[in-house]
């Protein structure tokens, strides 16, 4: 189930998108890890782009910073929308974003209402048998976060279970660490009181979700506390396969053209630039 708990963020997502952190940093580009989600070996054969007398109608909605979120003048930014726009500029398409109620955007691409959705839809089998979808552009990691003035070693089995770790009861995370840490946690209803229990002293490592973490430590309210430790965990039968862009089952030739658009950008460098706009500090 998607999990929707960073609508709390906008006010500092707005400065972000802004462009608080450049994209041509090089100390950005040094600090912030950008996922890498295509294999240089698995070059497709270039698909013609679709051809179209109207615009390519891309579906959003404006309540999940950082993806997708309603901008300073009222318009729909984020990453998501912003790597939709990227695309079509890639294959000389005149695209729209029109915002939708979340709930709402699949029903409304079945009712042609739209033609690709750029949200945070997760990628499932249950998706694709309505569905066609690209590959995924961005997935959901999970990391531990430490206390900055701790010095604890990276999270391995020994490291976690001598010392206290948090995690939010029956989510997916707590599943995962108690399957391969072989740990009783602390848990916590929901990650904002997690999180608070970090920045207390009251655990020592806090396992979660890697996007709502990373604009936690960004954000104001960690007040520079905190950190990720160690890698990020992507196992797909705990965290999902992640987001693409959606299209009908019937629309092959857009979705192949939007997967060689997206690989086309993380090519030439757009991709990295659009992370580092909206992930100054990267959930990976």
């Amino acid at each position: 189930m998607l999990q929707r708990q960073l609508r709390g963020t906008m006010a500092a997502l707005l400065i972000l998108a802004a462009g608080a952190v450049p994209a041509t940093s090089p100390a950005a580009a040094e600090a912030v890890t950008i996922p890498n989600f295509w294999n240089p070996r698995a070059r497709l054969e270039r698909p013609e782009p679709p051809q179209t007398t109207r615009p390519v109608r891309f579906l959003t909605d404006d309540e999940y910073p950082p993806l997708h979120f309603a901008g300073p003048d009222g318009n729909p930014t984020g990453f998501s929308v912003e790597l939709a726009r990227a695309a079509c500029e890639k294959l000389g398409l005149t695209c729209t974003v029109q915002v939708r109620r979340f709930d709402t955007l699949l029903d409304a691409l079945q009712a042609n209402q739209g033609d690709v959705v750029a949200a945070a839809v997760p990628l499932n089998p249950s998706l694709r048998v309505g569905h066609r979808a690209t590959r995924p552009y961005f997935r959901w990691p999970a990391r531990f976060a430490v206390r900055g003035d701790k010095g604890l070693p990276a999270p391995d089995v020994k490291a976690v279970a001598e010392h206290p770790t948090g995690v939010v009861s029956g989510t997916a995370h707590e599943a995962y660490l108690r399957r391969f840490f072989h740990v009783e946690p602390k848990t916590y209803p929901d990650l904002a009181t997690a999180e608070a229990a970090l920045r207390r002293g009251e655990i020592e490592y806090l396992f979660g979700d890697g996007l709502a973490l990373a604009l936690w430590i960004g954000g104001t309210d960690a007040a520079g506390c905190c950190a990720f430790v160690g890698g990020d965990y992507l196992e797909n039968r705990y965290f999902g396969e992640g987001i693409g862009f959606v299209t009908r089952k019937e629309d092959e030739v857009l979705a192949r053209a939007l997967d060689d658009a997206l690989q086309r950008l993380w090519d030439e460098g757009k991709y990295a630039e659009l992370y580092l706009r909206f992930f100054p500090v990267s959930p990976f």
